[in-house]
């Protein structure tokens, strides 16, 4: 049994449930959704019951808005947002706060969508007004005081809710200066936006990596900056404490980089959601994998703090507990799914737990007290490194329970065999390639297009799981797993550049690397694709036939775990797939399920969970008209499918406003442009 790493301080399968009471933190009160999550616990729950099983085939679109305010478009009429939309909005008394197309907050009726407030920008240029989207905006209150708390670009924003005009006793006339610009011309950014802890504003670092590198994955960037976790104080804007992910020299964990990395290798980000249990002053931080994430010759050892789960004292920003999930990645599989917090009903024992998820999709659950696992999580064996230089970790940390949520390794038995001719293609294809289990590590690629083109890997460097996964009924114990089947493969080569510490790596980051071979939203045929559907590329290490995933589906699943007992209550799989593929379409196929990272929403009796869109990276989602679904969440039944305009690109939400339930998500596609749409009964 692996003990706590230092403490300091395709039809819906059914089971059996067993339903014993659990209860984490509250959700938000009086009809509410007061943070990104639902919560600070990240459960992605409301105990709303006017839609419900019964009426929610009934749900009829109540509003809707675009991504970015028309007062902001007539400003500056050569904005040009993405349609990648990632703005999730919360609710306070009648009024819906999100981050809109561009970062700017935006204010708006909650029954009728109509504008409040919208943010100005800094200065009234076009060069102010630009910006990305973001996940979510931050809410705060004590006593009679309210704020806002938002990410945007490279400072730390606090908004007054009423008026939209920022606090002028925060920071520099209400914003922070977060940037620590390096020599390489790094820039902070904040897509997951920032968390608020008692009276500490919590945030991840991003920007650590050289621009175009490829980020957190490298490619042949063996030197970064390392992505610090810091705390800000609430009131001023003052940096109160700094958590080095990357232990300075003299902190534990500085001994786990060899060959002196610590010194030159980063990243590490919090790209994922924190969550945080107040009463414990706890904060909970998922972390991601270090520079370069498929070749570590350059940093022997286990690599503390990537990949890991930390939990952190939010006042003074000291390490009560910490778990690494990944030894030494060489895979890119962050910790890239938000900590959900639960209390559980364990043995007989009431246990308040955390559950940790990655892109491997396994849960680690433990006490999030103590930071002891809940079940055993053994250290197991895992293939070896054939790189020249490299040394890949021993052994990798294998949760005992629950089972994992998505297919790991890759073997011929993975390959589709809908028809011995298809079957076929798919073995002359893996046949240039390295198969093996989970953790087999990247090999040398061949500059022979005949030759060994990489290794594998089920899941790809996008993860099963992902920023979407995981949502929890507090009131039963069951967490949701959210999750995609997309092949990748991971082979280096040789470093043309001398002086780099990095020996291999990829010309581009990994996640590229998967993105050329599967789903690159910058890479679509003219015609749309067939919902699942991944386009060919006319290059030889395309993982697809003619569109279709060379792997079995589901590609798109929902895995719904029963908490309390670790095992695995129904899996259902999200859309029909590529079930109508010309060569596929006189199969007679059940629904086989869509590629994509779609968030999940929780609800009394139901469990919401839509289409993902085209414009999300990474995958293939949908082109054009989507589905919203509702599942009976006993059962992952297929309820009722809500028509949308384009796939989901943020996290469905829901609230009360004038005694009626709304149903809010974002949505956005390549030919739709982006923009929120209420649904609410009759």
């Amino acid at each position: 049994m692996a003990s706590m790493q230092n403490v300091v301080g395709l039809t819906a399968v059914l089971v059996v449930m067993g339903s014993l009471p659990a209860r984490a933190q509250q959700p938000s009160a009086n009809g509410e959704w007061r943070t990104y999550g639902g919560d600070k616990a990240f459960t992605r729950y409301s105990p709303l019951a006017q839609i419900n099983r019964d009426n929610v085939k009934d749900l009829r679109v109540a509003w809707t808005r675009p991504a970015v305010d028309p007062m902001i478009k007539d400003q500056f009429p050569d904005l040009s947002p993405s349609n990648y939309f990632r703005g999730t909005p919360i609710v306070i008394n009648g009024v819906l706060y999100a981050p809109n197309g561009v970062g700017l907050l935006e204010a708006f009726d909650a029954a009728t969508g109509k504008t409040r407030w919208v943010q100005q920008p800094v200065e009234p240029t076009l060069k102010e007004a630009a910006g990305q989207s973001t996940r979510g905006v931050a809410y705060w209150r004590k006593n009679e005081q309210e704020r806002l708390v938002s990410i945007r670009g490279e400072y730390l924003y606090s908004i007054d809710l009423k008026t939209g005009q920022p606090d002028r006793n925060f920071g520099d006339n209400g914003r922070a200066w977060l940037n620590r610009r390096t020599p390489d011309g790094a820039a902070y950014f904040g897509f997951p936006g920032p968390f608020v802890v008692n009276d500490v504003i919590v945030i991840g670092g991003n920007g650590g990596g050289k621009a175009g590198a490829g980020y957190g994955d490298g490619g042949f960037e063996g030197k970064s900056k390392a992505e610090d976790i810091r705390g800000f104080d609430i009131f001023t804007g003052k940096l109160l404490w700094t958590f080095h992910v990357m232990p300075l020299k003299g902190e534990p964990g500085y001994e786990t980089w060899g060959k002196g990395s610590a010194e030159f290798v980063g990243n590490m980000a919090a790209w994922a959601s924190m969550t945080a249990d107040e009463d414990l002053g706890s904060v909970y931080i998922p972390l991601t994998a270090p520079t370069a994430s498929h070749y570590g010759g350059h940093r022997p050892g286990k690599n503390l703090y990537s990949d890991s789960l930390v939990c952190l004292n939010a006042k003074t920003g000291k390490l009560v507990w910490h778990y690494q999930l990944i030894h030494h990645d060489l895979w890119e599989y962050d910790a890239a799914t938000p900590p959900v917090l639960a209390d559980l009903t364990v043995a007989g024992k009431r246990i308040k737990a955390v559950i940790a998820s990655n892109k491997t999709g396994f849960l680690y659950v433990f006490d999030r007290v103590s930071g002891q696992p809940v079940w055993p999580i053994e250290e197991r064996a895992v293939p070896k490194s054939a790189v020249p230089g490299e040394e890949a970790w021993p052994t990798q940390p294998f949760p005992t329970k629950p089972p994992p949520y998505d297919r790991q390794g890759f073997t011929e038995a993975d390959l589709i065999d809908f028809t011995p001719e298809l079957h076929k293609r798919a073995l002359e294809i893996v046949s240039h390639y390295v198969m093996g289990p989970l953790f087999t590590p990247p090999s040398l690629r061949s500059e022979d297009p005949e030759g060994n083109r990489g290794t594998l890997v089920l899941p790809g460097g996008w993860g099963s799981g992902n920023w979407n996964t995981g949502a929890l009924d507090p009131e039963t114990g069951m967490y949701y797993a959210v999750s995609m089947t997309q092949a990748g493969s991971f082979g280096v080569l040789r470093n043309p550049d001398a002086e780099s510490p990095l020996l291999y790596g990829f010309p581009e980051g990994g996640r590229n690397q998967q993105q050329r071979q599967q789903a690159s939203v910058e890479q679509r045929p003219a015609e749309p694709l067939l919902p699942g559907q991944v386009p060919d590329q006319p290059r030889p290490n395309a993982l697809s036939i003619d569109g279709l995933p060379i792997v079995k589906p589901p590609y798109g699943r929902i895995t719904a775990f029963d908490m309390n007992k670790g095992t695995i209550v129904w899996i259902s799989a999200n859309g029909d797939g590529p079930r109508n593929h010309p060569l596929l379409k006189d199969l007679n196929l059940p629904p086989l399920g869509n590629i994509g990272r779609p968030a999940a929403l929780v609800t009394k009796s139901l469990l919401i969970v839509g289409d993902s869109s085209d414009a999300v990276m990474g995958q293939a989602g949908i082109s054009g008209p989507a589905k919203l679904r509702a599942y009976d969440k006993a059962s992952g039944k297929v309820i009722a499918q809500l028509d949308l305009p384009a796939g989901t690109t943020g996290g469905p939400m829901t609230f009360m406003a004038g005694g009626k339930q709304y149903l809010v998500v974002p949505v956005g596609g390549r030919g739709y442009g982006a923009g929120w749409i209420a649904f609410a009964l009759p």
